[in-house]
């Protein structure tokens, strides 16, 4: 079974930066679809950025291109998200998630399994 789990959240002033894992465990492919999400209280799930595990490529939104950083460690098995100069807009809960489906990872709508999320807290 796989199983996702995210830590790093927290709260931080408009400007600071946090740096986010997803820890997985429970499967043997070495290329994946991994992405983290985020949302907001009364605001639909939004893509924030995502990365094809194994091969490297990576994808962000543009409301955090230039200040998010995907990466993966294949070794630890875990997923980062490196995020600097945030702002309020950032607050949401973030949730990492994976899938192991054939197809593009850029434009993949269904990830098959999901993290519990981490609170994500930016004070202006």
């Amino acid at each position: 079974q796989v199983q996702l789990v995210e830590s790093g959240g927290g709260s931080v002033q408009a400007g600071g930066s946090l740096r986010l894992s997803c820890a997985a465990s429970g499967y043997t492919a070495s290329y994946y679809c991994m992405g983290w999400f985020r949302q907001a209280p009364g605001k639909e799930r939004e893509g924030v950025a995502r990365i094809v595990t194994g091969g490297g490529n990576t994808y962000y939104a543009d409301s955090v291109k230039g200040r998010f950083t995907i990466s993966q460690d294949n070794v630890k098995n875990t997923a980062y998200l490196q995020m600097n100069s945030l702002k309020a807009e950032d607050t949401a809960m973030y949730y990492c998630a994976a899938d192991f489906g054939v197809g593009s990872c850029r434009t993949r709508t269904h990830f098959a399994y999901w993290g519990q999320g981490t609170q994500v807290t930016v004070s202006s």
